[in-house]
């Protein structure tokens, strides 16, 4: 179907709108609540890994961030279930070391 939504919302994942959210809640809890925190407006889509036990697979998802000038990236690792069933998450700062 062509249309008025952009192909970037027509394969946005259906967690998207939780993983910024989580990214969000994430990023203020490892700075103690920073009132500097800007989170992006997308989610995208960086693949799928295995469960440690099972066939089980999980998406997951990266959001950027920002706090004043430290930049960070969320990952948040939803399961391929009906709903967003959140099983992880990992902030990592991008530093050059």
């Amino acid at each position: 179907m062509t249309g008025s939504r952009p192909a970037q919302a027509q394969n946005a994942h259906p967690c998207a709108a939780e993983a910024i959210a989580q990214a969000g809640k994430l990023l203020r809890f490892h700075s103690d609540n920073d009132d500097r925190i800007r989170i992006e407006d997308r989610a995208r889509t960086i693949g799928t890994i295995r469960a440690i036990r099972g066939n089980a697979r999980y998406d997951v998802l990266e959001v950027l961030g920002t706090i004043y000038r430290g930049s960070y990236r969320m990952r948040l690792i939803y399961a391929q279930l009906p709903g967003c069933v959140l099983m992880g998450q990992e902030v990592l700062e991008d530093a050059i070391l």
